[in-house]
């Protein structure tokens, strides 16, 4: 019947997905199977792309099930990648721009995935649409198919209209704003309802039926037309301005089809005149078709059709029945039946699809665990932390009490059992020496990781200065977002990682001075035996205590706080064992909810894993607790017996000291040793950073470079110079006559050569050989008694105005020359200002001498020939 509308493609630039998303999955992921599987996703999935946007697309379904496979990819992946933070830059060009000479085409870059969504779901429209196209319309099989894929396109370009603004965040081009998706959909839904139309009529259905699809359509039709047509920047697009036509030829031939099948069903009704009412305005609709356009559709069938059948029926009407024929107006309306209707774009769209990071969870999975394994952690710490701080109470208040070296030091001349394997403990560790150069590394770790901060923020400013200076030079046109806003995050945690170092170099000094006021103890537990017993102090002996009830009490008392302490150390491994592993539970909520209530779920998880972890830890503490004051009262007793003197307390105070010592020993290793491990593991994390500030400082490089070769391109576009008003005696220059241009009419004076002075000599024009007068210029022959002498009639003669030229109004008269050997048109290399001027001359000359040229166009910023300049003229010429 007519010629069906189809969208072009949109075109792509080629994208680099393996760099950045294999970047991410070596960071994220530990090396092993689960990384190498994900990676080599990775690089399926930019082969997929390339199949995809990267060639020509046949108009055929395997064609389009690779747009709808990379399509749900892209739907899939994109909640498992952080793609903000990877800056992956997508750049399309309009598809109905096609650009000019110098400008190019009109193309959008941005890093978004959601922008690339939006365009792949654009080309599986256009696709669809082309692919219904080139179906066969006459069988079965292709009226079908060519439904479903306009009802396809309908759908993606309607989901498109619903998404783009809030996928994009920003104004998108012409061809995928919500305008011009809007229209397209509804342009496919009218050609699907008009296929239908064609289904029913090939399948021979109720005229009825027909006549309902037919008005359905043709109000489709009508409405797709108002929406081109009011819409104030789709006309700019000549695609539209070839489909405006076609949209309005299809509203009448559909609402013709519906008024033939109409007459049809009142003739079965013997309503003879409302049968001859229809069929006539069916016949004024195809007359409009085939009057105006007639080069955009086929209405000859059509036409053909009705017209049989208004002649049928007149000539019933006429000798049969003479039914009145009503007005237009005043026939009942058509029914209306809509069949078709826009495809729900629901993921997947291929019934063949695999998801290449099935195994991957989701980023807010990802960053859901991300937080229940800080809760996880800060529980741990927690209680590992109250247990450790019992234990360092437990051996403050031993040491304190000189226990259980007192017990130990009957004799008063031999050092403790305890204090001898105390001295081995720190000299089996390293002693001072492993101490010292643990302290030394710490700064050089601090300064590296310092250094690796410094420089992602260098990066940072860097960018930011760039972007605002050239903010600042073309103000407005630089429309991208500003670096400062976009890095505001990465900003952030650059401040988390900077108070991370200071609160690093403060516990540091912690460390070192409580290092510094033990250092002296500790050096002397790394020395032999025979040196320590030496540097105590000896004291009277102390015999009469032992084997006492105190000492026996206190011993008994000891070795409970030692048991309490060896099920201390079983308990923070049990803390440290425990399992806690959220993905299914968060998978789960994500899949049912649409969303993660992380705080609810991990916590009521942690209360299950830990809850009698905690109680164990606070029967522990409770039991050092009650235990630590009966030795407290036991001590005083054993004190209150203990014979005491000046050599006994000094002795007693270095054991003290001794003891102190030690703990200090483990403890300050201890730290120093989680210090390195922190500063390890925090340049890890701080080069990520830095690879993550490297990457949005490239692809912001990218996006900006792009920036300024489209405005490069623009600025060319613009005019050189501002535009003027031109002279009010040249805006009424009478436009040239057909055959040539048209003269002004000047006032002819009699020549008086005999009053007039003699011009000096001019130099003679350049060689070359006289040409007639320019192809704009019509020459009528000048009269032989007014050539000079040395000049035949017919050489160059001046052009001289037709007769019948309009009157204007009349020009000043100018001087003449006599002497003047001639009039010869300047050769264009000769003179610049006289090429392509189209203007007219005036009939005044004298003896010899050719007429001045009257006023050029309006448009010129010359009125005269001149002689060329030295140098180049300042406004180009056309």
């Amino acid at each position: 019947m007519a010629t069906f509308i189809s969208v072009p493609l949109k075109k792509s630039s080629e994208v680099d997905l393996v760099k950045p998303l294999s970047k991410f999955v070596t960071s994220a992921y530990p090396a092993g199977e689960e990384q190498s599987e994900y990676l080599r996703a990775v690089e399926e999935l930019n082969k997929l792309r390339k199949s995809a946007l990267g060639r020509p697309l046949d108009k055929h379904e395997s064609s389009l099930e690779i747009l709808l496979r990379y399509y749900d990819q892209l739907c899939s992946v994109e909640p498992k990648f952080p793609f903000p933070e990877l800056c992956l830059t997508f750049t399309w060009k309009d598809a109905f721009d096609k650009g000019s000479l110098f400008g190019g085409s009109v193309k959008l870059a941005l890093a978004s995935l959601g922008y690339e969504k939006t365009c792949v779901l654009f080309n599986v429209g256009a696709l669809a649409s082309q692919i219904a196209s080139e179906q066969n319309l006459d069988n079965d099989e292709g009226l079908k198919a060519a439904a479903k894929f306009y009802q396809l396109a309908s759908g993606a370009f309607a989901h498109i209209k619903d998404t783009v603004l809030s996928a994009l965040n920003r104004e998108p081009t012409m061809d995928i704003s919500p305008e011009t998706v809007g229209t397209l959909s509804q342009i496919m839904l009218s050609q699907a309802q008009e296929v239908f139309v064609l289904k029913a009529t090939a399948d021979k259905m109720k005229d009825a039926v027909i006549a309902k699809l037919a008005n359905q359509a043709a109000d489709f039709y009508g409405d797709a037309f108002k929406q081109c047509q009011y819409k104030e920047n789709l006309p700019k697009y000549f695609y539209f301005q070839e489909v405006l036509p076609v949209l309005a030829a299809k509203h009448c031939m559909m609402q013709a089809t519906a008024e033939l099948h109409q007459s049809a069903l009142a003739n079965q009704k013997k309503r003879f005149g409302e049968e001859i009412a229809r069929l006539q305005h069916a016949t004024e609709l195809v007359k409009t078709v085939a009057s105006r356009y007639d080069e955009y559709v086929n209405v000859k069938d059509l036409s053909d059709k009705i017209s049989r059948a208004l002649t049928a029926a007149k000539k019933d009407n006429d000798f049969i029945y003479h039914d009145r024929v009503p007005e237009v107006k005043d026939l009942e309306h058509i029914g209306k039946a809509t069949l078709v209707k826009a495809t729900a774009i629901q993921v997947p769209l291929s019934q063949k699809f695999t998801d290449l990071f099935e195994k991957m969870v989701p980023m807010e999975v990802q960053q859901s665990l991300s937080m229940a394994s800080s809760r996880r952690n800060e529980m741990v710490n927690r209680l590992v932390g109250s247990l450790r701080e019992a234990t360092n109470l437990c051996n403050g208040v031993l040491a304190s009490l000189n226990l259980p070296a007192a017990l130990e030091d009957l004799s008063g001349d031999s050092v403790p059992g305890s204090i001898l394997e105390k001295s081995r403990a720190v000299i089996q560790q390293g002693g001072l020496q492993s101490i010292e150069q643990l302290i030394k590394e710490l700064p050089e770790l601090l300064q590296r990781n310092r250094e690796i901060l410094d420089e992602s923020l260098k990066m940072l400013d860097d960018e930011e200065t760039t972007d605002n200076e050239l903010r600042a030079k073309f103000s407005q046109r630089w429309n991208r977002t500003p670096s400062g806003d976009l890095y505001k995050p990465l900003r952030a945690e650059g401040g988390n990682f900077r108070s991370v170092l200071d609160k690093a170099v403060q516990a540091d000094q912690v460390v070192r001075d409580r290092y510094n006021s033990h250092c002296e103890m500790i050096a002397l537990l790394c020395k032999p035996e025979n040196e320590l017993c030496s540097a105590i102090p000896s004291a009277n002996p102390a015999k009469t205590l032992q084997g006492s009830e105190v000492v026996n009490v206190l011993k008994a008392q000891l070795a409970q706080l030692d048991e309490i302490k060896r099920d201390r150390e079983v308990l923070e491994g049990e803390i440290k064992s425990v399992t806690f592993d959220m993905t299914a539970k968060f998978l789960t909520a994500l899949a049912q909810d649409g969303a993660i209530n992380e705080e609810a779920l991990s916590t009521t998880e942690l209360d299950a894993r830990y809850g009698t972890h905690t109680q164990r830890v606070q029967q522990n503490l409770r039991a050092q607790e009650d235990l630590l004051a009966q030795v407290q009262t036991s001590h005083q007793e054993f004190a209150a017996l203990k014979q005491s003197n000046a050599e006994a307390n000094d002795r007693e105070e270095m054991l003290k000291k001794l003891a102190s010592a030690h703990d200090s020993y483990i403890e300050i290793s201890s730290n120093l040793k989680e210090g390195t491990k922190f500063y390890n593991d925090l340049t890890e994390i701080l080069l990520k950073f830095q690879n993550k500030c490297s990457d949005i400082v490239f692809a912001r490089k990218t996006e900006r470079d792009e920036l300024l070769k489209e405005l490069q391109q623009s600025i060319a576009r613009e005019p050189s110079a501002p535009s003027f008003s031109v002279p009010a005696y040249q805006s009424n220059t009478s436009e040239p006559a057909a055959g040539g241009p048209t003269p002004a009419p000047r006032t002819v004076f009699p020549l008086q050569p005999q009053a007039k002075a003699q011009p000096p000599a001019r130099p003679p024009p350049p060689s070359f050989t006289p040409q007639a007068a320019s192809s704009n210029i019509t020459p009528s022959p000048a009269p032989a008694s007014q050539a000079p002498p040395s000049l035949p009639a017919s050489s160059n003669p001046p052009p001289m105005a037709p007769p019948t030229a309009p009157s204007q109004a009349q020009g000043p008269p100018y001087p003449t020359y006599q002497g003047y050997p001639g009039y010869y048109q300047m050769p264009m290399a000769y003179n610049p200002y006289a090429y392509g001027y189209n203007m007219p001359y005036v009939h005044y000359q004298g003896a010899g001498q050719a007429g001045y040229p009257g006023a050029p166009p309006a448009q010129q910023p010359y009125p005269y020939p001149q002689q060329p300049p030295q140098q180049q003229p300042f406004y180009p010429q056309q």
